[in-house]
């Protein structure tokens, strides 16, 4: 039988992008004061694999990730995507959508991201949100599985997350030492 025991904390990430650059930098002001400070912002980025956001909020699409300091619970994630919906809901125009956020965390295994919308693949947490299991960590770097998003199988965000991921796992160590 399986004892079960807590996780080691996860690393919080999130995807940003909107039509408007000025936003973006604003918006990760914003969620710092919710969630906490951010160790890490991404270069400008084109969000262009998919023009599925058009639509609501224009073309074209830029993008920023982000990377918090403090190592949280894997449970945290479904306050961390309520609360990044309330900022998202604060940035409308005209009923659209200024600023898409992405909530998610790097473990040593795994890159999972937050969503309200339930697929085959992705696993019920709690309040409406779902666990999208977006990258796995094999054989020294972030691989993709068969429902990855096209843009996060890139090799440029690929070799983001494995930074990422490589700092995640000093905070770990140092963590441990610590305890």
């Amino acid at each position: 039988m399986s004892q079960p025991h807590e996780p080691d904390p996860v690393k919080l990430i999130s995807s940003l992008f909107s039509p408007e650059k000025g936003i973006i930098d604003k918006v990760i002001g914003e969620i710092s004061k919710i969630i906490g400070s951010i160790d890490w912002i991404s270069p400008e980025l084109l969000f262009d694999r998919t023009k599925y956001y058009a639509r609501e909020m224009g073309w074209p699409l830029h993008r920023r990730f982000i990377s918090f300091s403090q190592l949280v619970p894997a449970d945290h994630l479904v306050e961390i995507k309520l609360k990044t919906n309330g900022i998202e809901e604060q940035h409308r125009r005209e009923g659209n959508r200024l600023v898409n956020i992405d909530p998610g965390f790097i473990s040593p295994e795994r890159l999972i991201l937050a969503t309200g919308k339930n697929y085959v693949h992705r696993v019920y947490l709690s309040k409406g949100i779902y666990a999208d299991l977006t990258l796995i960590f094999q054989k020294g770097s972030f691989r993709p599985v068969k429902w990855t998003y096209p843009d996060y199988e890139t090799s440029e965000l690929i070799g983001f997350f494995n930074e990422i991921r490589k700092k995640y796992m000093e905070q770990l160590r140092e963590m441990k030492r610590i305890d």
